[in-house]
């Protein structure tokens, strides 16, 4: 899973990022301070948004660091310092883009979406899910029940990987529809997720084993193999 830090000290923002992020299915963490970057840093993430003016610090201090220690880390400037010699800074010190706010999230998302799908090309993710019981490649389109051979089609591993990558959090419907409708770039409508919800269980949950989770009125949850 793609894994993205949020180091920004408006609280608002912050989450709403975060939240968005999630939902798109990426694994995100956040700092509102150079410390507690510092501290969550310890761990490799794939890209960060990194504010410039931190409370306890300067985010280009941070970038450089970061970039000493994880040359690879893809990192966004999210600052108010539109100054063509502020931009200049942040591409110095190893920044790879450069957003002013205000901005639109969504914008943002679909440009880390877009980073990354060119991140894949030249390194691909090896995406695996296995609990001793289920095993699913989604890199190499196959898996095994308890280990037998299973077929799934093509929207129902999309299912399964949103799934995989949002585990223990509710998905609601709407984020289910949006996400399957824009990957497949075919109209999914909540009778389709209905029956795709109902094809998965038959096919991979045992009165031993449950995987999907109805949350009434609100949509679905992944519990990843909890045995009754």
């Amino acid at each position: 899973m793609r894994k993205i830090i949020i180091i920004e000290d408006d609280t608002l923002l912050n989450r709403t990022l975060s939240y968005n992020l999630v939902s798109d299915g990426y694994e995100a963490a956040s700092a509102y301070t150079c410390l507690a970057a510092r501290e969550l840093l310890k761990n490799n993430y794939h890209l960060v948004l990194l504010d410039i003016n931190l409370p306890d610090g300067n985010g280009l201090d941070l970038c450089t660091e970061i970039k000493e220690r994880c040359p690879e880390t893809y990192i966004i400037f999210l600052t108010a310092n539109d100054k063509e010699s502020d931009m200049l800074k942040g591409y110095e010190v190893g920044g790879a883009d450069y957003i002013t706010k205000p901005f639109s999230v969504a914008v943002l998302c679909k440009k880390i979406s877009a980073v990354f799908e060119t991140m894949e090309q030249h390194h691909p993710c090896h995406d695996l899910y296995d609990d001793g019981f289920l095993r699913i490649d989604f890199s190499e389109q196959n898996a095994a029940l308890n280990g037998e051979p299973i077929d799934f089609t093509p929207k129902e591993y999309r299912t399964l990987l949103l799934f995989v990558k949002n585990r223990k959090l509710i998905l609601t419907k709407t984020q289910l529809l949006e996400k399957l409708w824009d990957i497949d770039s075919d109209f999914v409508d909540e009778h389709t997720l209905t029956t795709i919800i109902s094809r998965l269980r038959k096919k991979i949950e045992t009165d031993e084993h449950k995987y999907i989770k109805t949350a009434y009125g609100i949509g679905y949850q992944w519990i990843g193999g909890e045995q009754k």
